[in-house]
């Protein structure tokens, strides 16, 4: 980020601080460290967030993203519309995880 932030960065970052309130409860760290958010794009009207899973086949899929969902419309106008997708390409792997999430798990 710049020194001087536009004011999609900083909409950007207010996403992906309100997705850091979202815990996987399978593992117990949130789903950006985890490297499930894949993209956010955000403007004065509507946020798109394309998120994955660590498998295609985890029960949690729905419950997920209707939290990120729920989290990011806590901080943006009621008048945004907030649109959170799963995505399976590229498949979600270890290595995406943030170093703090790698090391909370004990993985060096």
């Amino acid at each position: 980020m710049t020194d001087n932030p536009n004011a999609e960065e900083i909409a950007r970052q207010v996403v992906y601080n309100a997705l850091r309130g979202v815990i996987d409860p399978e593992v117990g760290i949130n789903i950006v460290d985890l490297g499930l958010v894949y993209q956010v794009v955000a403007n004065a009207e509507r946020v798109n967030v394309t998120m994955t899973l660590t498998s295609p086949a985890c029960p949690m899929g729905g419950h997920l993203a209707d939290e990120g969902r729920e989290a990011i419309q806590a901080v943006v106008p009621t008048s945004v519309v907030v649109d959170v997708r799963l995505a399976w390409e590229p498949a979600w792997s270890p290595e995406m995880m943030s170093d703090e999430a790698k090391r909370l798990l004990g993985w060096n």
